[in-house]
């Protein structure tokens, strides 16, 4: 298949206004394991109307543009392609309801070769539709593992740092219930390799795998329990590298380096002793 790369040059894609509500907002919380121990008075503001709030990681999920790679017009093995990164900053508290506008662009196409595939960089911004505050921005890139040696275009991003080689400054593991991946789903990932064990088959699983941004946000989660005391506002940034598919079942240890201003941290599956993120790092405002 032949990559436009042109037209994905000269791609717009239209803004999204998305209608943010209280349920979508638990719902999302619920799909990151948020109050699965009812005593838990830290997790509640999460879950429940009164007083909720929104977890920053769900900037990554809001206004998406639906998957328009899979438009012919552009080239692109859409089979082919895979979740390789994810950033997101925070500017403004996220709002936990109210109307929420995105706008999404490409920035860049970055050719690794025929046989490495090609990287594709697409940021979003999002802001308050009503008073125009610029909330977040999220930077995604995508392996296209079909496309590789037909070119490309615009900004590449920089490699992220490797970890310290030393054992971490702390550990924390969370437990991902079996059926995870079906609650998470609902928060508009409705790609049947999450919950269709005939379609995780033919993709080389022997099980539906957890969607990439769940993993994503569960570390979110993980640090605002570890190191904000619950207060999500205090992350500001955070930046992962998936590196293996997550099991629904499975116990993540995140392994975490303090680093100056940043945490930078992994996530392992000890039991299958594989590493599922890899070089990330957070940023983290000082309480």
């Amino acid at each position: 298949m032949t990559l436009k790369v042109d037209a994905i040059a000269n791609l717009d894609l239209p803004g999204v206004v998305q209608p943010l509500t209280a349920r979508d907002t638990i719902l999302y919380a619920l799909g990151l394991g948020f109050g699965e121990d009812p005593l838990n008075a830290d997790e509640l503001p999460f879950v429940y109307e009164k007083n909720l709030r929104a977890m920053p990681s769900m900037a990554n999920i809001l206004c998406h543009p639906g998957f328009w790679a899979q438009d012919p017009q552009y080239g692109i093995d859409w089979v082919k392609v895979l979740h390789a990164e994810q950033y997101f900053e925070i500017h403004a508290t996220m709002p936990a309801s109210g109307d929420i506008r995105g706008e999404v662009s490409v920035s860049g196409l970055e050719d690794k070769g025929p046989e490495k595939g090609a990287l594709l960089h697409q940021r979003k911004k999002l802001y308050d539709d009503a008073s125009g505050v610029h909330l977040a921005t999220v930077r995604q890139t995508l392996i296209l593992r079909g496309n590789g040696g037909q070119g490309g275009f615009g900004e590449t991003e920089a490699q992220p740092a490797s970890l310290p080689d030393r054992q971490p400054d702390q550990t924390v593991e969370i437990a991902i219930r079996p059926g995870l991946a079906l609650l998470y789903r609902l928060s508009g990932d409705w790609n049947p390799l999450h919950a269709d064990p005939a379609v995780a088959a033919k993709a080389g699983f022997d099980r539906p795998i957890l969607h990439g941004l769940c993993t994503n946000g569960i570390a979110a989660r993980a640090i605002i329990a570890a190191f904000c005391g619950y207060d999500q506002t205090r992350l500001k940034a955070m930046f992962v590298r998936f590196s293996r598919p997550v099991l629904p079942g499975d116990t993540l240890r995140f392994e975490f380096f303090e680093d100056g201003d940043l945490l930078r941290f992994r996530a392992r599956v000890p039991a299958r002793d594989v590493t599922v993120l890899d070089r990330c790092h957070a940023r983290i405002e000082k309480g």
